[in-house]
C-alpha cells in the first residue's frame, strides 16, 4: 500500500508535488505551540500580500508620486494616501479569500464562471494593462540607471536578463523570497523624508483638516486623482494575488494570516505613497504646474536641494521599484494566461516543462523593454497617462471579482459580507465617477478651468 502511494506522488507533476511538500511542512508546523513557532508559521504563509502591495509601489507609482507632490504639494494627496490604505485592503483581501477557497486562479474563475467572451475580455483588459505598466517600469529602470551613468540599452537588457531568470530559474518560494528582498530596499524613501530643508510637519498635520487643492478642482487634478487611483488599485493586483495565494498552496486555515499579510502590505505602500509626495513636495513643489514634469526634473531638484546622495537614493529606489514591479507584473501576465488556456500554472514547473508558462511573461518584458527605448518619448505625461488607463480599466475587473465574491456555491460561509459589498461598491463607484469626470475634461477641456 505504502509503495502504490509513493508511486503516485512520484507520478503527479513536478508543480503538484513540490507545493503538496510545502503544504506537509505548513501542517507539520501547525502542530506546534508556543509564540516562536506561531511567529515562523506567519513567515512561512507572508508573502503575496506584502508582495503585491510593495510592487504596487512600482516605478509608475513612484514616478506618479513624484509628479503628484511636484505638481500639487501636501495639501492634498497626503490625506488623499491615507485613504487608499482601506481601499486597497478591501480589494486585495478579497483576492486573498477566493484564491484560498477555489484553489483557482483569477482568470480561470472567470473564464470557467463566465465563458470564453468574459474571459477573453478580461484577459485582454490585462495583457494590454501589463504591458503598458511593464513600459513605465522600464522607464524607472532606465532612468534610475542613468544616475550611475548606465546607459538606458544596457540597464534594459539586465533588466530583462535579471527579471526572465528569477522567474524561470527559481521554485516559488525561492521566487518568493528574492522578491520579497529587493521589495525590502522600497523603503529607501522613508530615511530621505528627514533630509528634506525646510519640510513644514504642522503642515502636513493642517493638511488632514483642510484637504487644499492648489488650484481647485480642475482638468489636472482630476487627471492626478485617477493617476493615484491606478496606481493603488489596478487590474493586475487581483490577478497576481490570487494567483500567487493558489502557487503558494494556501488554504481556508490560511485566510487570516493571508489577511494580515494584506493589510501589513497595505500599510508599507501607504508609508512609502506619503514619503515620496513629502519629498518631491519639500523639493520641486512650486517648479511647474504641469503633468509633463518629467522624473529627470524631479532628480536634479532633488540632487540641488538634498544634495547627490539623496539623489542616487532616490534614483535607487526607482531602479528597485521598476525591477519588483516587472517580476509581479510579468508572472501575473503568465499565470493569467496559464489559467486561461489550460496551460501549466506555476511557478515550480521547470522552465522547459513549463515553456508555455513562462513565455507570455518573457514575451511582454521584451515588448516593454525594447519600448522604453524609443527616442524622445514624452516619458512624464506616458506615465500618468498609464496609471489612469489602469484606473479605466479597473471597474469592469472589480465586478467580476465582486461577482465570485457574492457566489454562494464558490464561496460558502467565506462569501462577502454586507458591510464588504458596501465598501467595495463605493470603491467601484467612486472610480466610475471619476472616469466619467475625466471623460468630460477630454471632451470639454475648458470646463473646469
Amino acid at each position: 500500500m505504502k509503495n502504490d502511494y509513493k508511486d503516485k506522488l512520484d507520478n503527479l507533476p513536478v508543480d503538484i508535488k513540490l507545493r503538496a511538500a510545502d503544504r506537509l511542512k505548513i501542517h507539520l508546523m501547525r502542530q506546534k505551540y508556543g509564540y516562536f513557532s506561531r511567529l515562523c508559521l506567519l513567515m512561512a504563509l507572508i508573502g503575496p500580500g506584502i508582495l503585491v502591495m510593495i510592487a504596487d509601489n512600482d516605478a509608475g507609482g513612484v514616478m506618479t508620486y513624484a509628479q503628484t507632490g511636484s505638481i500639487f504639494g501636501i495639501g492634498f494627496f497626503i490625506p488623499f494616501m491615507i485613504i487608499m490604505l482601506p481601499v486597497a485592503y478591501i480589494v486585495q483581501e478579497m483576492t486573498v479569500r477566493l484564491g484560498a477557497v477555489t484553489h483557482r486562479g483569477h482568470a480561470e474563475m472567470i473564464w470557467k464562471r463566465y465563458g470564453k467572451f468574459w474571459g477573453a475580455f478580461s484577459l485582454i483588459d490585462l495583457v494590454i494593462a501589463n504591458i503598458l505598466t511593464l513600459i513605465t517600469e522600464f522607464i524607472g529602470i532606465t532612468i534610475g540607471m542613468r544616475v550611475f551613468g548606465v546607459p538606458p540599452l544596457i540597464s534594459s537588457i539586465a533588466a530583462v536578463l535579471i527579471i526572465a531568470s528569477i522567474q524561470l530559474f527559481l521554485r516559488y518560494f525561492a521566487w518568493e523570497w528574492i522578491s520579497l528582498s529587493i521589495a525590502a530596499f522600497n523603503l529607501v524613501f522613508v530615511p530621505l523624508v528627514f533630509f528634506v530643508p525646510h519640510l513644514h510637519w504642522g503642515a502636513v498635520a493642517r493638511s488632514f483638516g483642510t484637504w487644499h487643492i492648489p488650484g481647485g478642482v480642475n482638468s489636472l487634478f482630476i487627471y492626478v486623482v485617477l493617476a493615484n487611483l491606478g496606481t493603488t488599485i489596478a487590474p493586475w493586483m487581483l490577478f497576481f494575488q490570487q494567483s500567487s495565494v493558489v502557487d503558494k498552496g494556501l488554504t481556508v486555515k490560511d485566510i487570516r494570516d493571508g489577511q494580515f499579510d494584506t493589510f501589513i502590505g497595505s500599510v508599507f505602500m501607504v508609508i512609502v505613497a506619503i514619503a515620496i509626495i513629502l519629498i518631491t513636495a519639500g523639493t520641486v513643489y512650486g517648479m511647474t504646474h504641469t503633468p509633463n514634469l518629467d522624473i529627470q526634473t524631479i532628480l536634479s531638484a532633488i540632487s540641488s536641494k538634498m544634495g547627490p546622495l539623496a539623489m542616487r537614493l532616490f534614483a535607487l529606489g526607482l531602479i528597485e521599484a521598476g525591477l519588483i514591479a516587472a517580476i509581479a507584473i510579468s508572472a501575473s501576465t503568465s499565470w493569467a494566461m496559464g489559467e486561461a488556456f489550460g496551460w501549466p500554472k506555476s511557478i515550480n514547473i521547470p522552465p522547459l516543462q513549463g515553456w508555455k508558462f513562462y513565455l507570455p511573461g518573457v514575451i511582454s518584458l521584451l515588448i516593454a523593454g525594447s519600448a522604453v527605448l524609443i527616442p524622445n518619448a514624452p516619458l512624464g505625461f506616458l506615465n500618468l497617462t498609464v496609471q489612469v488607463v489602469a484606473t479605466i480599466f479597473m471597474p469592469a475587473a472589480m465586478m467580476f471579482l465582486l461577482l465570485l465574491l457574492n457566489d454562494n456555491e464558490i464561496m460558502g460561509e467565506h462569501i462577502n459580507k454586507p458591510w464588504q459589498n458596501v465598501s467595495a461598491f463605493t470603491i467601484v463607484g467612486f472610480l466610475i465617477i471619476m472616469n466619467f469626470m475625466y471623460g468630460l475634461t477630454v471632451v470639454f477641456p475648458h470646463l473646469l478651468g
